[in-house]
């Protein structure tokens, strides 16, 4: 596919969709339709072939949630301490706490194999638009419309799975109006060699989350091994001493996770009234009855630090999204830019069939609005938070799905994404019954808020049980703990493994059949009502304004690779200029001002190390790159490809860019690679390692 499409302005190319003008750093770009005649008119550099090939391949995606980068041709990979928080979590144990307090491996033999670990790296991309879209008819009701599509999606993912033996996803992109055949490299034998202490990883804790000036070593770095052997890397990023330059142009090679710039006002309206308050009304319960465990010892705080970690970061983001919604100048804007859009598909002959998207997009919030609490609940989970009911509902809808045809199935139970599953599905990762004896107590008790204890699936789910006393009896009896017995159930003949899940006493598995027929059914009536109707209509939208403009735009985030780019450079808020960097000794500095107590106090590392270190040397830094969560680990790159940071966060007014970027103030927040040098060779003695980046 042509990586060099002729580049229109975005501020042209949605002028009628989006509220304003594309900011001069805008986009997370597609590897197959980068902005190349932007990059060269602002800031006179041209990507080769060769460039962008180099940063796809160097790039990596974490499957628990995050991005990555290889930094070494011996397999060494550098993500953020809290993308890899989830493997610290899980390789820790009451006597060894390497979360809490870090860990360094001198040799291969001590690096610590991770737990159900992969790591995606992106090997091409293909636009299967026109397959996919001539699989549906037209005049296909939604439901018939929504299966034809995913028929179609399985055959091209089994056929090219089948054809390379690569990881191969279909993305939808632009809500829709293009499809993209994505093929993965996958390694699962990855390997943890460094991680600092969660104090100095995330100094400052929960109050300067989304916040700078920031003091973070927001680090980890892991090893991806082939045959029991470091991996031999080919394409890998090189390491800048020196670090990032004020106002210099760098580059963000990583997967952002969602962001909704293209959502009708419609969307946004059902967002701001009823989606993010309900979600943000959740993981505020949540925040409070993790921290009411975490509080009962010092191991219930650690089996619970990395859940919590991640609900308070999400509390966070919804409460900023729920903020950018409230904002009434950008909804009157948004208003104005949807009418102008609509007035000129109106205008045209050529594209009065599309009038009708925006009313269909407004009809589907309405069907999602009567779901959505019970889909949450049931089909989503929230009434069954535990991680053994995770593994019970898989290994039903397998034991189903598996006896189907492959194009027929679930997605998640494709034969192209077998292995990913079942990696996950049989991990080792320990399981801690009380945690989870709570987190289910707890939900059970949600779903009994939510739906009545009257209701007739509460009362079989609960047999006559308050909701602590019948999570303790499930967690208690059933046997998922053991990946044995799982393999025994997910395993072997389809047939036989279909009767055996069907014959199990297993009360988690019993739970699981209960609930599975009324969960599937809200499955299927939101992606009929609500997923498919949208996805048409998003696509009308979208050829609408092609038509008018043309198709150089990038597309809403959907945890694929994208790149993207901006300069190093400080803001102004509330009238006060913030400079772009911090050092090493404003670490030492914003300790003292806090009075040396957590969460700023820190690591004794760093205190006796004090005296060695260049106290001047970069730390945290901000830029313009425009990011999304799922950019966390990302490289920053200047324009050598070189390693000069290192993503971690974005600031408090960054959290908007869900539905809008500005450059104005909204920043991202990194690492410097002089930093990470300064601390791996001075703090912690991991010289060979610091030998080991860029080479």
């Amino acid at each position: 596919m042509n990586r060099f499409r002729k580049f229109t302005s975005l501020a042209l190319l949605w002028s009628f969709v989006l509220p304003q003008a594309l900011m001069a750093d805008e986009g997370m770009w597609v590897y197959n339709n980068l902005p190349t005649k932007a990059l060269k008119d602002k800031y006179n550099f041209e990507p080769t072939p060769q460039w962008i090939d180099h940063m796809m391949k160097a790039s990596v995606r974490f499957n628990s949630g995050g991005s990555g980068s290889f930094v070494s041709s011996n397999g060494l990979v550098m993500t953020n301490h809290h993308v890899a928080a989830n493997t610290l979590a899980k390789i820790s144990t009451a006597e060894k706490n390497y979360l809490q307090d870090g860990f360094l491996a001198k040799t291969l033999a001590e690096e610590i194999p991770a737990k159900d670990l992969e790591l995606n790296q992106l090997i091409s991309i293909e636009d299967v638009t026109e397959k996919i879209n001539k699989a549906v008819a037209p005049g296909l009701s939604p439901a018939e419309a929504a299966k034809a599509r995913q028929t179609a999606i399985a055959a091209v993912e089994e056929e090219s799975f089948q054809k390379t033996g690569l990881r191969s996803n279909v993305t939808a992109l632009y809500q829709g109006g293009q499809y993209h055949l994505y093929r993965y490299k996958k390694y699962t034998d990855v390997r943890v060699v460094f991680a600092p202490e969660v104090d100095i990883a995330f100094f400052g804790g929960d109050p300067d989350n989304f916040e700078f000036p920031r003091y973070d070593l927001d680090l980890t770095i892991m090893r991806v091994y082939e045959n029991n052997a470091p991996a031999k890397i080919e394409t890998f990023f090189k390491w800048s001493a020196a670090g990032a330059a004020e106002d210099e142009l760098v580059f963000v090679s990583g997967n952002p996770g969602k962001t909704s710039r293209l959502f009708t006002v419609g969307a946004l309206d059902f967002m701001r009234d009823t989606r993010v308050p309900y979600l943000l009304a959740y993981l505020q319960r949540q925040e409070v009855f993790y921290k009411l465990y975490a509080e009962k010892g010092a191991e219930q705080g650690r089996q619970a630090r990395d859940e919590l970690f991640s609900i308070q970061n999400s509390r966070k983001v919804y409460v900023g999204r729920r903020q950018g919604l409230q904002d009434r100048k950008f909804m009157e804007a948004k208003q104005r830019a949807e009418y102008e859009l609509r007035a000129a598909v109106a205008a045209d002959p050529k594209l009065k069939q599309y009038e009708g998207a925006w009313d269909k997009i407004a009809q589907a919030q309405k069907a999602h609005a009567k779901i959505m609490k019970k889909r949450q609940l049931l089909d989503v989970g929230y009434a069954f938070n535990t991680r053994l009911f995770t593994i019970a509902r898989h290994l039903v809808r397998m034991a189903d799905e598996d006896l189907k045809p492959n194009a027929d199935r679930l997605p998640e139970y494709l034969d192209s994404g077998r292995g990913s599953l079942e990696q996950d599905l049989f991990s080792t990762a320990p399981l801690y019954k009380d945690f989870e004896t709570y987190k289910l107590g707890v939900s059970l008790g949600l779903m009994v808020e939510q739906l009545g204890e009257k209701n007739a699936l509460v009362q079989a789910v609960l047999k006559g049980k308050d909701p602590l006393e019948r999570a303790a009896e499930l967690v208690a009896n059933t046997s998922l703990e053991n990946p044995a017995v799982r393999k025994l159930l997910g395993t072997g003949d389809k047939k036989a493994k279909k009767a055996a899940v069907e014959a199990s006493y297993d009360p988690m598995i019993e739970l699981a059949r209960l609930v599975d027929a009324t969960a599937r059914k809200l499955r299927k009536e939101y992606e009929a009502q609500v997923v498919e109707v949208e996805r048409q209509a998003y696509s009308q939208i979208a050829n609408a304004v092609f038509a008018i403009k043309g198709t150089s735009v990038y597309p809403d985030a959907t945890f694929t690779l994208r790149l993207a780019y901006g300069q190093v450079k400080g803001y102004s808020e509330n009238g006060k200029a913030v400079a772009a960097k911090t050092t090493l000794g404003g670490a030492f500095e914003h300790e003292a001002n806090h009075g040396t107590v957590a969460p700023w106090k820190l690591p004794k590392s760093w205190t006796d190390a004090k005296a060695k270190l260049d106290l001047k040397t970069p730390f945290n830094f901000v830029s313009t790159v425009d990011i999304i969560g799922g950019n966390s680990g990302s490289p920053v790159l200047n324009k050598s490809g070189e390693i000069v940071g290192l993503i971690f966060d974005g600031n408090i007014q960054s959290l908007m860019s869900d539905y809008l970027y500005t450059d104005r103030v909204s920043r991202s927040v990194s690492v410097d690679s002089a930093g990470m040098l300064e601390a791996l060779r001075k703090i912690y003695g991991a010289t060979a390692l610091a030998d080991q980046l860029g080479k």
